[in-house]
């Protein structure tokens, strides 16, 4: 009785269908707990511990009966899927269905890299067992990618979708501002980039040009010195030469000289050279190269290996390509020995262990079906291999050098004597030029001598070529995944390609995403932390670090990061103000605005209790699941500044439950209460209560939810059950009022007026914790320009002249994106601080933070905050504040 075998093959409709659509498309890693998978029930903090587990989607679930029901009838699985770890990866997820079909199945795996006849005939012979290293390297990745991925995406998106207009998108409320371990360090060097451009200062430099004609041959001598950037001593210099003009040849080198042929080709060299030669893009690239290959005219299109191993039967290659009516007889010279053309391939120094070198596998004159793409893509494939067979360009190289006047310029011409290889790869050339024929201590006057100016330039965009290329040497991504990343900088609109240069430009919002992490302190866009994850993969691949281990230290590393960009989170908010306008949401929608972690909600035991700060100022702790849970603790309203910290409160339970550190405004609170107060909000925080019942909450309606959840009648915040009707006055500490209204504080005003004016003439009221004079002054920032109020300059009291207690707004967009702009400034090579930047009403911002006015008076401000109409109030001069006033301390 034969044997019955079950194969599972990644070709056509089998490979597409099983593989493809099962495992790597629509499978992967999805969360255990489905409340996980709710953006707004946890922190996302949370996701770095969350349990994961792979699963076949619901709408897939036929093709996985499929393989139980054919696993049943067979006594062997061998399974066909590509060769390298992915495909491996793949490879174990079907043995996991079939094995748990049929326990008695023998597994074997083929390992082939074309689908053509003598390749899949060697698989049959050479079966083997699957290898589960490469899966492991695989699974560490797709885990560190998932939990990172999915709570900084989290992360960027709740915290700044909603608060600024992202006027790319019709809808700014359906974009994702995703980030991807891999992704983010790609846009990083498209933003590097352009910023090196930004800040380049154009420099002019001279430099001395000599040509000489003789022999009909011109040639052109470049000056040793290469250029100067001092005029002054490029003309001594130049007026010495052409004072003493006679050239006197010092030195002549001839030699042969040799243009190599590429390496084999690779996955990478590949997409470069496609954008290179036809401005393919890399996705296109590795399209047009599948299909290519399951057509099997191609090897497998995804390889990092450079070298071809010496099994590999490469005469028999080339005299398949001998028929065809372009290269054929090329083909035909590499194999005859009388030609002395051929060569074996130079070893580049890569081998994935899974496929050679990409190469043609089978003789196509084109088929009627292929696109421009395909023939542009087959035709380089088999030119790269015939080029690698071949010998090198010869060329003969003469070096000239020549001294005028002390001087020393140089000169060199190339002939080719032996094309070779770049007869068959056209896409290459050697450029060369004949001079003419110098001996050693011949002289000649120069032909031409002049000095010439010219500019510094900064670098060019990056090409797709150019970053791909940073990837690679940064070891971000794969072979099989770079062209993935480059893709999703243009579908999330961090990054614009154009068309006819294929060069990238990063958006507004790619830029101030960087920034945002630039200015935290630690690079999140730079390559390093995942160049090292991705050699801890490799590790893993290949046995020598443990799964688990690479697993733990790469998750507490980026959960680390994490922690601190939540910490940090306000630079991500300036460097959105540098180039996006804030967003009028209805307030509801702030409920879903990240905060920090507080407790886990015991109303709905679902999602987590954050603190917030609402777009009136004040402090709230609500639940992550609203609207569908309501549960909220409100806090004191005069909190300036809230944190959560990492201490637990040991009181209250269910825990943990972690404490804030509170800072109070001064001038809101009873003087025996501390300013900065660690509280918990669980119930045991006596201050807390003493505070909410003397000051209130502030404005408790603007959110437009009660303070109680669903369910029962208890609320989760013993602090909101203490909450009287009546509040306490903090300057009469009676009831029945509170401290704005006080008729104690309304009688002391209508005093202080009736006492007259100051010695500037100017109405003035005694300071209500000093005593001192308070001049009535008038307020000029954004939001509250024009409105009166008295401070003293002895003390921090402070009160609008209507008694309405209200901080100051927040200070311009327009300063904010200056001292932005003037960061980003800087960051390139050769930055200069004092670039400008215009704001919509024409202002001029520059670093020294000096702005000229509508009425032409140059003012200083701290912030770099537009000023008009302001003067030293001390002794009314506009000329200056009162911090540099002479009158200062009179």
């Amino acid at each position: 009785m034969g044997i019955r075998v079950f194969n599972v093959a990644e070709k056509h409709s089998v490979a597409r269908d099983v593989s493809a659509i099962l495992a790597r498309n629509q499978g992967g890693l999805r969360s255990r707990d489905g409340r996980y998978r709710k953006w707004h029930s946890c922190d996302p903090l949370d996701l770095y511990h969350a349990p994961v587990k792979k699963h076949v989607p619901q709408d897939k679930l036929n093709i996985k009966q499929t393989l139980e029901e054919e696993a049943r009838k067979c006594q062997w699985l061998i399974l066909w899927l590509d060769c390298d770890r992915e495909g491996e990866n793949i490879a174990f997820e079907v043995v996991q269905v079939c094995t748990e079909a049929n326990r008695q199945l023998n597994v074997w795996r083929a390992r082939f890299s074309s689908i053509i006849e003598r390749e899949i005939h060697q698989s049959i012979q050479r079966l083997g067992r699957p290898n589960q290293l490469f899966s492991d390297a695989v699974d560490v990745r797709q885990e560190i990618d998932l939990r990172i991925g999915a709570s900084f995406t989290r992360f960027q998106t709740m915290l700044l979708r909603d608060a600024f207009v992202l006027d790319f998108a019709a809808d700014g409320r359906n974009v994702i501002l995703s980030y991807g371990p891999c992704q983010f360090p790609t846009l990083g060097f498209v933003v590097e980039r352009y910023w090196e451009i930004q800040s380049h200062e154009p420099e002019e430099f001279w430099t001395i040009n000599c040509t000489h004609n003789s022999d009909d041959c011109i040639a052109s001598f470049n000056w040793m010195r290469g250029h100067l950037f001092d005029y002054t001593c490029a003309v001594i210099i130049y007026e010495m030469c052409i004072q003493e003009p006679t050239a006197t040849v010092t030195q002549v080198r001839q030699r042969e000289t040799l243009k190599r042929p590429p390496h084999p080709l690779s996955t990478i060299e590949l997409e470069k050279r496609a954008s290179r030669y036809f401005r393919m893009g890399a996705k296109q690239t590795m399209k047009v190269a599948e299909e290519l290959y399951l057509s099997g005219f191609i090897s497998y299109p995804r390889t990092e290996t450079d070298s071809f191993s010496p099994e590999t039967d490469l005469h028999t290659i080339v005299q398949d390509q001998q028929q065809h009516p372009v290269w054929g007889s090329y083909a035909q010279r590499l194999l005859d020995p009388g030609e002395g053309l051929w060569r074996n391939p130079s070893n580049g120094g890569h081998d994935d262990k899974a496929h050679p070198p990409i190469h043609p596998t089978k003789f196509s004159g084109g088929e009627s079906s292929w696109t421009p793409d395909h023939h542009k893509l087959y035709e380089l494939v088999v030119r790269h291999f015939l080029a690698c067979v071949s010998q090198p360009a010869v060329g003969a190289e003469t070096t000239v050098d020549i001294d005028i006047a002390g001087e020393l310029f140089s000169t060199t011409g190339r002939v080719i004597l032996a094309k070779n290889y770049l007869e068959v790869y056209r896409f290459e050339s050697w450029g060369g030029s004949i001079i003419p024929t110098y001996t050693q201590g011949h002289q000649f006057i120069p032909t031409t001598l002049t000095l010439d100016s010219g500019v510094t330039r900064p670098p060019p965009l990056l090409s797709e070529a150019d970053l791909m290329e940073c990837m690679d040497k940064a070891g971000i991504g794969t072979d099989a995944t770079m062209h993935d990343h480059i893709q999703k900088l243009l579908d999330r609109y961090y990054a614009t390609k154009d068309m006819n240069t294929t060069r990238f430009t990063p958006t507004h919002l790619g830029e101030a995403l960087v920034m945002g992490y630039d200015d935290m302190g630690y690079e999140l866009w730079k390559p390093y932390l995942r160049a090292m994850m991705e050699s801890d993969m490799k590790a893993v691949s290949i046995g020598t670090k443990n799964k688990a281990e690479v697993l733990a230290t790469c998750l507490q590393q980026m959960k680390a990061c994490f922690q601190d960009a939540k910490l940090n989170k306000a630079k991500l908010f300036e460097a959105m103000d540098v180039f996006f306008e804030r967003a009028n949401r209805p307030v509801g929608n702030e409920q879903h605005t990240f905060g920090e972690v507080v407790r886990r909600c015991d109303r709905c035991q679902e999602s987590d209790m954050v603190l917030k700060r609402k777009p009136d100022g004040n402090f709230m702790v609500g639940c992550l699941g609203y609207p569908q849970c309501k549960n909220v603790v409100w806090l004191p309203g005069p909190i300036s500044e809230a944190s959560v910290t990492t201490t637990v409160c040991s009181t209250c339970t269910p825990g943990p439950v972690f404490m804030i550190q509170f800072k109070f405004r001064r001038l809101e609170i009873p003087m025996h209460f501390s300013t900065e107060h660690l509280g918990c909000v669980g119930g045991c925080d006596d201050i807390l209560k003493q505070l909410i019942e003397t000051c209130g909450t502030g404005s408790r309606d603007i959110l437009g939810v009660s303070g109680r959840g669903r369910g029962s009648n208890t609320s989760s915040s013993n602090v909101q059950q203490s909450i009287p009707r009546q509040r306490t006055c903090t300057n009469c500490r009676q009831t029945g009022h509170t401290s704005n209204n006080c008729p104690s504080q309304a009688s002391r005003s209508r005093s202080a007026r009736s006492q007259g004016t100051n010695q500037q003439g100017e109405p003035s009221i005694p300071c209500g914790t000093c005593g001192n004079p308070c001049t009535l002054r008038t307020a000029n920032t954004e939001s509250n320009r024009g409105k009166k109020f008295y401070s003293c300059q002895g003390c921090n009291f402070f009160i609008w002249e209507d008694v309405y207690n209200e901080r100051n707004a927040p200070s311009s967009n327009h300063s904010n994106r200056a001292s932005a702009q003037s960061r980003r400034g800087g960051r390139g090579r050769g930055g200069r601080s004092g670039r400008s930047a215009s704001n919509t009403n024409g202002g001029n911002f520059v670093s020294a933070r000096s702005v000229t006015n509508t009425n032409g008076g140059n003012f200083v401000s701290a912030t770099g905050e537009p000023i008009t109409d302001r003067r030293c109030f001390i002794c009314q001069d506009p000329s200056h504040f009162a911090n540099v006033c002479p009158s200062r301390g009179m």
